[in-house]
């Protein structure tokens, strides 16, 4: 497994939309493989292959540790709810944003095996669900946030800085 770069919110392939998985390949799964290093050694959540720099609909989440799920071609088929909450990103360092989301979601996707799956989430992982398949198409959180937030000099977030 190799250790990927990830892009930050200036870079244009995170403006674009991926195109799905026609095929899975070894190179897909060593795409998966790579993208599950790399969100955890950025600690993160959540990752989607754009922000990576390869524009094709796969996404990786563990919201809980050693629960790992692997998305291929994920869409949203049904969504409930609302909540507003705190919301980071591995591409946009440095800030976090008052977001609102679903606070229930079902999404189907292929697994590495090319089987579909239907994968149910509340909470944070309704809320990596949405945020992971707006990286699929070009969209970052910061574009639906209520207010953006920034460190204070304690690494405490405030409200946004005009």
């Amino acid at each position: 497994m190799a250790q990927l770069k990830i892009r930050t919110e200036h870079d244009p392939a995170l403006r674009k939309k991926s195109r799905p998985v026609t095929e899975i390949t070894p190179r897909i799964l060593t795409l998966l493989d790579d993208m599950l290093e790399t969100m955890r050694l950025a600690d993160g959540v959540g990752l989607a292959a754009p922000q990576v720099g390869v524009l094709r609909r796969i996404v990786v989440i563990e919201v809980t540790p050693d629960e790992v799920l692997e998305l291929i071609n994920p869409k949203i088929v049904s969504q409930s709810g609302e909540m507003t909450g705190v919301e980071g990103c591995l591409s946009v360092p440095g800030k976090q944003g008052i977001v609102k989301r679903p606070s229930f979601v079902r999404v189907e996707a292929l697994d590495r095996n090319g089987v579909l799956q239907t994968y149910e989430g509340t909470e944070m992982l309704a809320r990596c669900f949405c945020h992971e398949i707006d990286h699929l198409d070009g969209i970052l959180y910061t574009d639906k946030a209520d207010k953006i937030l920034y460190p204070d000099e304690n690494g405490e977030y405030e409200d946004s800085k005009a």
